[in-house]
């Protein structure tokens, strides 16, 4: 995640305008973050430019000239250069001799603007001021006068301070400025604001509360964050959030001092969600009594409603009303609103005790929020229903409506605790429901399958096993099993149960794609039928449970191009409808399917947001930091995905879960083959296998350790289990033949027949057709494996033409997908056959600037916007550069550019 959450891009953009030399100023109110902006920028820009910096207060800004030293003063081993006047006006403002008055204004423009000059030695220069209006006035005229006049290449950044929506003037006469507004932040920011500055997550509805209520206003977010996690509890949805003492105070006093109709009037209006004033003037309230209060800035009386200047206003409002006098107006509003919701909130807020028809009322309006998509509104309602209800079934069955809201508002936490309070009262049909909503929290917060497992397993006992409740339980079991045999037999029953029921026809589709997914994992010929009776039953929006699998089988077939349609669709409508956790899941899946493809640019860029949100969610970031170590592994970073895979089989013992250990470890041992350690590589495939063997899984779809153990045990010498893995791989392409297992077949008979000194003539050719008849983008990395292998082969039968040929092709085909790891293998390949001049380690120009950029921080995509290249030509060029300086990571590049320069 970025240090400065929700900026990037307004970081971005002042960046660019500052290295292009030109100026900027920021602004917007107090708090919103104008500062955290200026400072993000100017250490971006450290590395290439002379940085020269001030930040005045209000207490400065009656010094004289203090400003201008504090900006000035890295220059100080200039002055000498200076002519004599310019000396010692230099001297005044540095206090380096004694001031007496001040120096003339234009001498000390002037001096100014020489040393802006002269900074930087000529080069790019800086110059950034912070909270620009406090400087003294000195300071602000020798600013004003060298900054007309500096010469080209001096940047200006300057922030201001501001009312939103009524921008001050451009200070210093920066007139041809490009004004850059701090915008407020959005709920996402803000929890990464408020993790770091708290050390505290707060549940996603009510993050989104604070967001609303402070406007986005970083500071004020904080601040209303404090005084939330002091509170005895969490304020559910529908409650205020607590407002400073301060402001409190002091909307209070102007509230007193209104006329007491007046005082009633504003009380109704902060009292309703939506204050209108045919609402208000039904309540009573003359038209003319909200006239003082407008007038008092605390509202504005408009056609579409009532406004207050702040949200804290009207909470602050609700705050300084009596208990008694505040349900009196609640009773009083419930009797006049039209809207349903809006009466039953009042009708609860003016009840003092358990009251089944008004708790009636309240759970209808529950339900409403919940059908228009907002669950986090519903779930407080809910409790406000539970809290008019009397103890009973009826009140345990408004918890469990609650506890469902929370999971669908992504509030996994709540929903956990609320059920797992649940669960020890209910028996029957509702303990059954309970623990299943138990399991599909803890399958979707965690991916802990042997807890889903566990828990569903509970709620399958407690219901009827020939009904369709039962069904429901067995479609669910079939993806939390760990074992595809038990996982096919719930999906068969899960088919049986549900077939007459229509209202389950998406859990039947997903039942039945299941079952085609498991039949396939445990070595069966793949039943088209199956697949195609669940894709027609299928609505536009597929149930969550198995809607990823066709995509998955696509993917697993190397059908990219559909696996990618499919999830894309996919993510556009969850994104649409506000699903958060379903963007989380697809986010990871199509990281995952760019992976395969060679695409790995749009698989990072993927595996970055999934990382993001499920941050932002507190959902287990398994999957992410898997993709994030094949990434690493394949584009020669062993070391990072060495760490990764070492997390994740951590993870995995420590949560009970083969699944995760077989992938971790899958990823361990492209490490070790990444940094050059066969030996390790082998035995972490080996695992895999005996991982494999162990849950009886012939056919893991998302692992592909074979063609990879092949070439492990080759590079070490042991052959019989080479021939045992080649055996393996074979078997799985009779079964399901597919792009990926033809070509890995066709390279293990090369490196085979190579290790048992056969003549490799034959297998070579066969592995060029092979290679030749797979398109160029379905699997590109296996297609340049080919190409090495087969120069290998050619190498060590004295056909160094070929060799020399193959290997310069395969080199330049891992360079333009970015596999480094596999670039310096071809390129040794390539060095031992001959096929490179003595210089071939010297950079050329595109990849030294490339190489230069990069080292001094600034990202592929901004190198290529520099450099109007792509942002793969960018990547390619960075690999070779690593590969000529023989490095591996971007952390090493400054270093080993400066030995260059």
């Amino acid at each position: 995640m970025s240090v400065l959450p929700g900026r990037e891009a307004v970081v971005e953009e002042v960046v660019a305008r500052l290295r292009a030399g030109g100026r900027v100023v920021l602004d917007g109110p107090a708090g919103i973050g104008k500062t955290a902006v200026w400072r993000a920028a100017l250490a971006r820009c450290a590395p290439h430019a002379a940085v020269l910096s001030c930040a005045p207060t209000e207490a400065e800004s009656a010094l004289p000239l203090a400003a201008l030293a504090d900006l000035l003063r890295p220059l100080a081993p200039l002055v000498d250069a200076l002519p004599p006047v310019q000396r010692a006006a230099a001297g005044a403002v540095l206090l380096d001799t004694p001031a007496g008055d001040h120096p003339d204004g234009h001498v000390l423009g002037a001096t100014t603007r020489a040393l802006l000059d002269a900074a930087g030695g000529g080069g790019p220069v800086v110059v950034a001021v912070d909270d620009a209006p406090w400087l003294d006035p000195p300071s602000e005229r020798a600013l004003r006068f060298a900054l007309r006049r500096v010469r080209p290449g001096v940047a200006v950044l300057l922030a201001v301070r501001g009312p939103a929506g009524d921008p001050p003037p451009l200070p210093l006469g920066l007139d041809d400025a490009l004004r850059v507004p701090v915008a407020p932040l959005g709920p996402g920011a803000l929890h990464h604001v408020l993790r770091d500055r708290l050390g505290a997550a707060l549940p996603r509805p009510l993050l989104g509360r604070i967001a609303e209520g402070s406007g986005g206003n970083p500071l004020l977010a904080i601040e209303l964050a404090r005084a939330v996690l002091r509170l005895p509890a969490l304020p559910r949805p529908g409650a205020d959030l607590p407002v400073r003492a301060s402001l409190r105070e002091l909307l209070a006093a102007a509230v007193a001092a209104l006329p007491p109709a007046g005082r009633d009037a504003v009380r109704l209006a902060a009292l309703l969600s939506a204050p209108r004033l045919p609402d208000l003037v039904a309540a009573g309230v003359d038209p003319a009594d909200l006239d003082p209060a407008e007038e008092a800035g605390l509202l504005a009386v408009g056609h579409d409603g009532i406004a207050f200047a702040h949200p804290l206003h009207a909470a602050a409002v609700r705050a300084g009303i009596p208990p008694g006098v505040r349900r009196g107006l609640h009773r009083r509003l419930a009797d006049v609103v039209a809207d349903p919701d809006e009466r039953a909130r009042q009708l609860a807020a003016g009840t003092g005790g358990p009251d089944p028809a008004v708790a009636a009322e309240v759970a209808a309006a529950a339900r409403r929020q919940q059908a228009r998509g907002a669950p986090e509104l519903a779930a407080g309602l809910f409790d406000i229903a539970v809290e008019l209800t009397p103890d009973g079934p009826a009140r345990d069955g408004l918890r469990l409506e609650a506890a469902r809201c929370r999971y669908g508002s992504g509030d996994y936490a709540a929903a956990a605790a609320e059920l797992d309070a649940l669960v020890d009262r209910l028996t029957g049909a509702p303990l059954a429901e309970a623990l299943m909503l138990r399991a599909v929290v803890a399958w979707s917060a965690d991916g802990a399958s042997a807890e889903a497992e566990r828990l569903a397993e509970r709620g399958l006992a407690a219901v009827d096993p020939g009904t369709p409740a039962a069904g429901r339980i067995h479609a669910h079991l079939s993806v939390f099993r760990a074992s595809p045999d038990a996982a096919r037999a719930d999906a068969e029953a899960a088919r049986r149960l549900l077939a007459g029921s229509p209202a389950d026809r998406p859990l039947l589709s997903a039942a039945l794609l299941t079952q085609h997914f498991q039949e396939v994992r445990l070595g069966l010929a793949p039943r088209a039928e199956l697949f195609d009776e669940a894709i027609a039953l299928e609505d536009a929006d597929p149930h969550w449970l198995a809607a990823t699998v066709p995509a998955i089988w696509w993917r697993s077939v190397d059908a990219h191009a559909a696996a990618r349609d499919r999830l894309t669709r996919m993510l556009e409508r969850a994104t649409a409808r506000g699903d958060e956790p379903s963007q989380h899941e697809l986010l990871g899946h199509l990281g995952e399917t760019e992976l395969h493809s060679g695409r790995w640019a749009d698989a990072a860029a993927h595996t970055e947001a999934a990382t993001d949100l499920g941050d932002q969610l507190g959902t287990g970031l398994v999957g992410e930091r898997w993709l994030r170590g094949m990434l690493a592994a394949l584009r020669g970073d062993a070391a990072v995905a060495d760490e990764l895979a070492a997390w994740g089989l951590g993870w995995a013992a420590e949560n009970e879960d083969p699944s995760a250990e077989r992938i971790f470890a899958y990823l361990a041992g492209c490490a070790a083959a990444a940094r050059g350690d066969a030996a390790a590589a082998a035995e972490r495939f080996a695992a895999v296998r005996r991982s494999l063997a162990a849950v009886g899984l012939v056919e893991p779809l998302s692992l592909r350790y074979e063609p990879e153990w092949v070439e492990a045990c080759v590079a070490t010498g042991d052959l019989p289990t080479a021939r045992r893995a080649q055996d393996l791989l074979a078997e799985r392409h009779a079964r399901l033949p597919r792009p990926w297992t033809g070509l890995g077949l066709a390279r293990g008979r090369v490196l085979l027949a190579a290790a048992s000194g056969e003549d490799t003539a034959d297998a070579v050719a066969d592995l060029l057709a092979a290679r030749e008849a797979t398109p160029p983008d379905v699997v590109p990395l296996d297609r340049a494996r080919c190409l090495l292998v087969a120069g290998v082969a050619q190498r060590r039968a004295r056909r160094r033409a070929a060799a020399r040929t193959l290997l310069g092709q395969a080199l330049a085909e891992f360079e333009a997908l970015g596999a480094a790891a596999w670039a310096a293998r071809a390129a040794s390949e390539l060095d031992r056959t001959g096929g490179r001049t003595a210089d071939a380690t010297a950079l050329t120009p595109t990849e030294e600037r490339v190489a230069r950029l990069a080292a001094q921080g600034r990202t592929n995509r901004l190198i290529a916007e520099e450099l109007f290249v792509s942002p793969k030509t960018v990547e390619a060029n960075l690999a070779r550069a690593y590969r000529k300086l023989g490095i591996t990571t971007r952390a090493q590049l400054g270093a080993v550019m400066g030995r260059t320069s």
